[in-house]
């Protein structure tokens, strides 16, 4: 029967550490070592820059991204922005606060982007040293027992009789059989090595470094994307503009953009001026009222140059100066032409009109600042169908401009333009002003067709709905103009982020399919035979390995026998036996 040691025997044991488990009273002047500044500085950066750190930094990128995909961004969609601030008062200031109207360059996004791409360094520069000197090494030495290893097989070869010297004969065909097989493997891109020791002759092989190749060049390119996007969005801007038909476009910030987002590294005052104009806009409607082809003909011109007729169609951008000019909405735009009660325009433009459903019934906003006793505003709405619907309220049964009408409600006071604060030309605020026509007024909304005009209330003067149709025309389908959304766009770093993201994924094909394995071949001499052993092993999954190994071995054996035959003399030309 055994008994536990006393404490004191477990003290004066030498052969025990003096922090094991069963020591009693002899741990407390145990002192951990302290790391210090540095100490925590190399820590930091050893979990900073582990794979597994890169990982959850990319997946957190992925998440952080999200957002941008939700929300309205004010680089991409201004106006989605100021929209949404008008929809959800209360919501809007705690996103903005959060920075999620800005969410790519936003302080959390930028710092996830940044650990990205310091970790994704660290991680690759160490395995680049590593890897390129494992492409200097030499193959590894052949093991001395092949036979341990998994996918193994061997073949004895019965050498000829009556040579003079069997032993001599017995090397010198082993060392055939290496050489047959180091070419054979050298021809199958191994890398080779010849070792010969202890009577015994072999051959190292090994292949598959373009699996961390391609697993190191996918990391790579993944830097690469980080920098292009990175450095490129710096060089980046992108700019809105509504054109209507018959204006031009001139690519100037300071005139003529209604909302432009540079990057950091863009100045607005080197764009290219040149010039873009709405000719006409062609659209075919189905009978259900879905667009079925639809195209903006523009005319372009660049500085010192002709103008040259372009086409804008969608998911087919205008490209110009560097520039790509993609088509991102249409409508129509009503022109319009106010009068003063002494016949005097104050107000003539043609004002593009957003869509509210897919029949383009639309609405407006009409503005006069000048001109009149008071400022005046107008409400308006387009139907370029217009049906009476069982309610009583108008609509537009199709989107062509079948049986087109304006009508407007008449607004008088302070438009809020004066006081230096910047107005959305596509809202107004009524708060402060006096209705003249429609709902409780007990005034009728104007109504007009194109050409016709009608008395403004209070004798404020007069509303026309202008016919924009061409000399001739028998019909209204041209009575209103057209507009178009564009959406101006320049990334120097497109061709970089496409060139990575090839590589990329060119990269992670390679380190997915890429096997990368080592052969042995290995002939030793045993009297009148010639064991020939062939093995295979895999660094990782390789269901292949096995079926290569006897590939080598049945192609190895047959070149081996058949350069036998080739090389053994005829019978009359062997040294005779002696009797």
């Amino acid at each position: 029967m055994s008994h536990p040691r006393s404490e004191s025997v477990a003290a004066s044991d030498p052969l025990r550490p003096r922090d094991h488990v069963d020591s009693v009273g002899e741990r407390d002047d145990i002192v951990q070592p302290r790391l210090g500044v540095f100490g925590w500085l190399r820590w930091g950066w050893r979990q900073l820059t582990s794979m597994r750190t890169a990982l959850v930094l990319l997946l957190l990128l992925a998440i952080a991204a999200v957002p941008g995909s939700i929300v309205p961004q004010r680089s991409a969609d201004p106006n989605g922005v100021t929209q949404y601030f008008q929809d959800n008062p209360a919501l809007a200031p705690v996103l903005d606060k959060l920075q999620l109207f800005d969410v790519y360059s936003s302080v959390w996004f930028s710092a996830i982007y940044i650990l990205l791409f310091v970790s994704l360094i660290g991680c690759v520069l160490p395995r680049v040293k590593h890897h390129f000197k494992a492409l200097r090494a030499r193959p590894p030495r052949t093991p001395a027992r092949l036979s341990r290893l998994a996918d193994h097989t061997e073949t004895l070869v019965e050498l000829a009789p009556g040579e003079v010297d069997p032993a001599a004969y017995a090397e010198s065909e082993a060392s055939r059989a290496i050489d047959l097989a180091a070419a054979q493997l050298k021809a199958a891109r191994y890398r080779v090595q010849r070792y010969d020791s202890r009577g015994a002759f072999s051959v190292s092989a090994e292949r598959g470094y373009l699996r961390e190749t391609g697993n190191l060049m996918f990391h790579i390119a993944l830097l690469g994307l980080l920098i292009a996007v990175g450095v490129g969005g710096g060089f980046t801007y992108t700019g809105q503009r509504v054109i209507v038909q018959g204006t031009t476009f001139v690519n100037s910030v300071g005139t003529d953009y209604s909302s432009f987002n540079p990057g950091r590294f863009v100045n607005p005052d080197n764009l290219t001026p040149y010039t873009m104009s709405l000719d006409t806009f062609d659209v075919k409607y189905e009978t259900s009222g879905q667009a079925g082809d639809f195209v903006a003909h523009m005319t372009t011109t660049m500085p010192g140059q002709k103008a040259v007729d372009d086409e804008i169609r969608v998911n087919h951008p205008l490209g110009i100066a560097g520039e790509r000019v993609y088509l991102m909405g249409n409508g129509y735009a009503p022109t319009v032409t106010v009068r003063n009660p002494a016949g005097d325009v104050v107000f003539h433009d043609s004002i593009a009109f957003l869509p509210q459903d897919n029949n383009l019934t639309s609405l407006g906003i009409i503005k006069v600042p000048d001109g009149l006793a008071k400022q005046l505003g107008m409400v308006a709405f387009f139907y370029p169908t217009q049906v009476q619907n069982s309610s009583g309220a108008f609509t537009s049964a199709f989107p062509a401009l079948l049986n087109p009408v304006l009508t407007m409600n008449v607004y008088e006071g302070d438009l809020g333009i004066d006081g230096g604060v910047p107005k959305s030309v596509y809202a107004l605020d009524t708060s402060g002003m006096t209705q003249l026509t429609g709902g409780t007024t007990g005034a009728k909304s104007i109504e007009l067709a194109p050409g016709q005009t009608q008395q403004l209330p209070d004798g404020l003067g007069s509303v026309t709905f202008d016919d924009a149709s061409p000399v001739g025309a028998k019909d209204a389908t041209q009575s209103v103009k057209r507009f178009v959304s564009l959406s101006i766009h320049r990334d120097v770093s497109g061709p970089w982020v496409l060139g990575f993201a090839v590589l990329a994924l060119a990269s992670l094909m390679l380190a997915l399919f890429m096997p990368r394995r080592r052969m042995w071949v290995k002939a030793t001499p045993k009297g009148a035979v010639l064991s020939l052993e062939y093995a295979g092993l895999a660094r990782g999954e390789d269901p292949t390995l096995a079926d290569a190994v006897e590939a080598l071995a049945r192609k190895h054996g047959d070149a081996f026998d058949a350069g036998a035959d080739a090389s053994r003399p005829a019978p009359s030309d062997r040294n005779p036996s002696v009797d």
